[in-house]
């Protein structure tokens, strides 16, 4: 009985050490760094995404609409408001501080924004969702 039980806790060491290994292995490959530099977290879509947009064009979408700009943040207005320019015009633009992930943007700086355009009564601007330095 005592062999038994010594094999029975020897397998059940083994087990629990393999299981213990492929669950390192599969964090490591799931936390591996990606081309992007940052941390691949499972995947997901790698082809092109939204057609780039201009502020001119976000004047006339609909509220809610998704939209993608290419351009310049260009003044602080205060909070998480911001200025936002291109080749057609100004926007204003509400970037939640989580968004800017690190990144220090300039009025130089070339960055696209990804977001939805608010539109009420007497305000039109972009809820940004993405922002990303160029």
């Amino acid at each position: 009985m005592t062999m038994l039980s010594s094999r029975s806790s020897r397998l059940s060491a083994l087990i629990g050490a393999s299981l213990a290994l492929s669950l390192m292995i599969g964090a490591s490959t799931a936390l591996a760094k990606g081309p992007d530099g940052g941390f691949n977290r499972g995947g997901g879509f790698t082809g092109p995404g939204p057609a780039l947009s201009t502020v001119q064009q976000a004047r006339d979408m609909r509220d809610d609409s998704p939209v993608t700009l290419q351009g310049h943040i260009v003044q602080h207005l205060g909070d998480d408001h911001y200025l936002f320019k291109d080749n057609t015009g100004t926007i204003n633009v509400e970037i939640d501080h989580k968004r800017w992930q690190g990144q220090n943007v300039g009025p130089n700086d070339l960055v696209e924004i990804s977001g939805e355009v608010e539109k009420d009564w007497s305000e039109l601007g972009i809820d940004v969702k993405r922002i990303i330095k160029k």
